[in-house]
């Protein structure tokens, strides 16, 4: 009995051949009844779960002549209420835990269309996307056979982003070739329509907010744009603290902008010891050797230094657009293969982060900024441009140079400290932008960028000397890693 149960898979439908062992290992405990026909050796997860977890199989066993079509055809997993749409000569529909296989008779398989596991078929792509302009109800609580316009529209401008427009103009040109053995044509014209209007050259009804946008030559990054709506949201949840830094001196100044200029280009990998980059910045002593990265550190400074520059924060997107570009074209200015102030042309990547494309740049911006604007307090502004421009990316590079620019800006023009990222502290930052990124969570983003702040607060200025052995003493030019390492934090001053 246990090689029987042994050569059984976790979840599966008996047969005459085996059911008599099937019931008695079912009264010994060894298995469950989870449905008709159906039985499980896992006797402690959900039945749900478990059926989920195997659901291509399961649906062989109950239509073994299934192609999966429809909705189910594009999202390539069951509907939210466990809805799984097939064509199949079988019209019963099936319910068991957690799905419910929804059988239509349709045409067989084609040729094109795309051979799955244990003999069943998906429908192709263009075939999928001719089935879902055919429209249908939900019944009975359930999810709709098709998708909603809006979805459909969602999903080719994921297409155009990801894809991009030859890859859309080939599904709509296999879609006309197979449309006629369907009996599909007035779906095609419906897709073929659809289409042209996302590009422009058609003037359907478009619903979804990236069709429209899409439409009117403004396309953005969807994804971008709820990421942005998720850190407002927190942001607006949490409680700045008020750092007052209206009376700085200009000592202060200098000196705080000197090491926020080190600091942010430090964290981008153009490093220069302390009294080396002191020596380019007061006294213009630019290395023979390095002179696109002493720009880079003066640049930086020139910028950061000039409170009256730094106090001018976007009233509109014009504005915006105008200081990004003038501020990068500062700070870049001897790196022409760059292309001081313009947008990119090609897509950057940092690791396992792919920024946003260089055509849907300015709308994403433009989406992001509306959000920005709703915030009320500078700290909160500060952490949301500084996210905005970082995720956006949009420069070929100085990017991260910019965010922290940006976000400065913000409290310079409510009187309030900065915020700088010692060296030790840089794999905290990134990781909270990673973290954010990828995974949602702001929480560490908004607290590191607090500390930086009020770390800022911590240290006297108005001293080169004294600030400087300050931040010796609280471990801020540590090399992150080897920091990490042994253990060690950035910490306040004593």
């Amino acid at each position: 009995m246990a090689n029987f149960l042994d050569d059984l898979p976790e979840v599966f439908v008996s047969h005459t051949n085996i059911s008599s062992q099937v019931s008695q290992a079912a009264a010994r405990g060894e298995l469950k009844k989870i449905g008709s026909r159906l039985y499980t050796k896992n006797l402690i997860d959900d039945p749900k779960v478990i059926v989920k977890r195997h659901w291509a199989y399961l649906l062989s066993e109950y239509y073994p002549d299934a192609l999966i079509a429809d909705r189910t055809a594009l999202e390539n997993k069951p509907a939210e209420d466990g809805s799984v749409f097939i064509v199949s000569s079988k019209k019963r529909i099936t319910e068991i835990p957690g799905l419910i296989f929804n059988p239509r008779k349709g045409h067989d398989p084609l040729e094109s269309d795309r051979p799955f596991i244990n003999g069943l078929y998906i429908s192709s792509e263009p075939r999928a996307y001719l089935e879902n302009m055919r429209p249908s109800r939900a019944r009975k609580g359930s999810v709709p056979r098709t998708l909603r316009q809006e979805e459909m529209e969602e999903r080719l401008d994921k297409l155009f982003r990801v894809r991009g427009a030859d890859h859309v103009n080939s599904i709509r040109d296999r879609a006309r070739e197979i449309a006629p053995k369907l009996d599909m044509q007035e779906e095609y014209e419906k897709l073929d329509d659809l289409i042209g209007s996302l590009q422009g050259t058609r003037d359907s009804n478009i619903k979804s907010d990236v069709g429209k946008a899409r439409k009117s030559k403004k396309p953005y990054d969807p994804d971008r744009v709820d990421l942005f709506l998720k850190l407002f949201e927190d942001l607006s949840d949490f409680a700045p603290h008020t750092r007052a830094a209206s009376n700085l001196s200009q000592d202060e100044r200098v000196n705080l902008s000197f090491f926020e200029a080190y600091f942010s280009n430090f964290i981008e990998g153009t490093e220069f010891e302390v009294d080396e980059a002191a020596d380019i910045v007061f006294n213009n002593a630019i290395p023979a050797e390095r002179p696109e990265d002493a720009h880079d550190v003066m640049g930086t400074f020139r910028i950061v230094s000039n409170y009256s520059e730094m106090a001018q924060t976007p009233k509109d997107f014009d504005e915006f657009i105008a200081s990004l570009k003038n501020r990068h074209s500062t700070v870049m200015a001897l790196r022409k293969d760059k292309k001081p102030g313009e947008f990119k042309t090609k897509m950057n990547v940092a690791g396992s982060t792919q920024f946003v494309k260089p055509e849907l740049v300015s709308a994403t911006l433009e989406r992001g900024f509306e959000i920005y604007r709703g915030l009320e307090y500078p700290f909160q502004k500060a952490v949301f441009m500084m996210f905005l421009v970082s995720e956006v990316h949009p420069f070929t590079d100085g990017n991260g140079r910019i965010a922290r620019i940006m976000m400065n800006a913000e409290l310079v023009a409510a009187d309030q400290q900065k915020i700088i990222i010692p060296t030790v502290y840089r794999n905290n930052y990134l990781a909270a932008l990673k973290a954010l990124t990828h995974n949602r969570q702001s929480e560490a983003l908004i607290r590191t960028l607090d500390f930086g702040q009020k770390y800022v607060q911590a240290i006297t200025w108005d001293k080169y000397d004294e600030a400087r052995a300050q931040m010796e003493a609280t471990n801020a030019f540590m090399d992150p890693t080897e920091a990490d390492q042994e253990g060690i934090r950035l910490r306040l001053p004593a």
